[in-house]
């Protein structure tokens, strides 16, 4: 039933009947007194939710931003009431991965930044705060790639919102959707320190000691820092060593995780909060995603992180196997960057889960595929070796030698470990069976895979092949 939240395709018929209903809703909003109006948007604010991707794109085009426009200029639709129907498009665009542009290039946006600039300008006492919020969560949530101008007015507007101390539900609701317009800043917009970390911080430190913060709204909080990275490398030490991201990322895993096992074990239909709750979870993993292409620096709480991935993928076996893809494309990523220890992969199990997959009679292309991606990614990191530079002083040559001749007994070692785990585990020949694979994968097709590649794990023996470049 909610298999379509993750972009799966619908009957067709439905799909269109579903298009064809919203129009008409839309429509019966012109029609409406304000009370009636609120009704409506909560019908339509369902049917929005319910959407495939491709229904939401079909649906949200710039047209149809105009055609809102327009129904608030001739006063059928209050200004109110398409706030309420504009930030839940916004959510629901975040929280299903959904990309569109139509926003940008619609009158809608044009208006709707024009009034927050002047409402900006109003002295405090004559300023609509609510309103102010409320455009700046849709235009945020909604505008891909925001200008300076809007950044410096909307993230501190936000930010206040999101600075509420309130344990109830009403405003922990507000601070969410906050939290998740702020989230939605894309990584390319650059914002100074000064604009939101130690609003953020405080946000932070006191829901660890509160639980004020909703779950979606604390992931939310660390998209948004976890975006400001890719132009602020120092705010990895903040990550690493005064927010312990890892160690957070790991108890919501795990709570996650605890939650999705419990339904499929108990093969129930998932509930529309369940359904969310999986959507959250899918949040965090490309949330993790994000930082694991990142972070450099290395701390012993990335181990129980790794762990707890592994762990996912056999928690939802192959009832949700977007999610399983998703973890093993977070291995991936571990695998190739270098502050992940190769060692780590191989106590939490990293190795021996990637292995156990391609020997199921369940194995799909696109699992067979990114179990591909895992071992090519893996063969190159125990093949590089490390790279130093020629401009070091003479006097540090020596100890420069011993260095290498370290790493190289280390790396050698872990590769007689991973090895000897193929062959104890029995996986020889399944490992043997990566040579021509790869080979095509990597001549003809690059990061992508032929329709039939799970037709070669089939354990035919192609003659003796060591899956590193160096016979251990």
């Amino acid at each position: 039933m909610y298999s379509h939240y993750y972009g799966g395709h619908a009957d067709a018929l439905q799909e269109t009947s579903r298009t064809e209903k919203f129009s008409e809703k839309l429509d019966e909003l012109e029609h409406c007194d304000d009370d009636g109006q609120k009704q409506k948007i909560e019908e339509i604010n369902e049917m929005i939710f319910e959407m495939t991707k491709e229904e939401f794109k079909s649906v949200f085009t710039e047209e149809l931003f105009d055609k809102m426009l327009k129904m608030i200029e001739e006063k059928k639709l209050s200004m109110e009431n398409a706030m309420l129907l504009l930030k839940h498009i916004g959510y629901c665009k975040k929280m299903k991965s959904i990309q569109i542009w139509s926003f940008n290039h619609s009158q809608l946006s044009k208006r709707i930044m024009k009034i927050i600039i002047e409402e900006e300008k109003k002295k405090e006492e004559e300023k609509e705060e609510k309103l102010l919020v409320d455009l700046c969560e849709c235009y945020i949530s909604l505008y891909y790639l925001l200008s300076s101008e809007m950044i410096s007015i909307c993230v501190p507007c936000l930010l206040k919102v999101a600075l509420k101390k309130e344990e109830n539900d009403e405003a922990q609701k507000e601070v969410e959707m906050a939290l998740l317009a702020l989230s939605c800043i894309d990584l390319h917009n650059k914002l100074d320190k000064e604009l939101y970390l130690k609003e953020t911080t405080k946000i932070i430190e006191y829901h660890r000691r509160h639980r004020n913060l909703t779950r979606l709204g604390y992931l939310c909080i660390w998209e948004f820092l976890i975006k400001r990275m890719h132009f602020d490398t120092s705010l990895e030490e903040v990550f690493v060593d005064e927010f312990h991201f890892a160690r957070d990322a790991r108890r919501e895993l795990e709570e996650l995780t605890r939650c999705v096992d419990s339904k499929r074990e108990k093969k129930e239909e998932m509930s529309k909060e369940e359904a969310k709750e999986k959507l959250i979870l899918f949040r965090l993993l490309q949330i993790l995603d994000f930082y694991f292409g990142k972070c450099q620096l290395w701390h012993e709480e990335f181990t129980g992180l790794l762990s707890c991935i592994v762990k996912l993928v056999g928690a939802v076996k192959d009832d949700y196997r977007d999610i399983g893809n998703e973890c093993i494309h977070l291995l991936i990523k571990a695998v190739e960057n270098r502050t992940f220890k190769v060692d780590d992969l191989l106590k939490c199990k990293a190795i021996d889960l990637v292995l156990e997959e391609i020997q199921k009679p369940t194995l799909d292309d696109g699992r067979a595929g990114i179990s591909l991606r895992f071992f090519d990614a893996l063969s190159l990191r125990m093949n590089n070796k490390k790279k130093y530079e020629l401009e070091e002083p003479k006097r540090k040559w020596l100890k420069r030698r011993m260095i290498e001749k370290l790493e190289e007994v280390k790396r050698e070692e872990l590769k007689r470990r991973i090895f000897e785990k193929m062959e104890e585990e029995g996986f020889e020949d399944i490992v043997t069976s990566f040579h021509k694979t790869l080979e095509f994968f990597q001549s003809h097709y690059d990061s992508l895979l032929p329709l039939n590649v799970a037709d070669y794990f089939v354990n035919e023996r192609m003659g003796h092949f060591s899956f590193f470049d160096k016979k251990i």
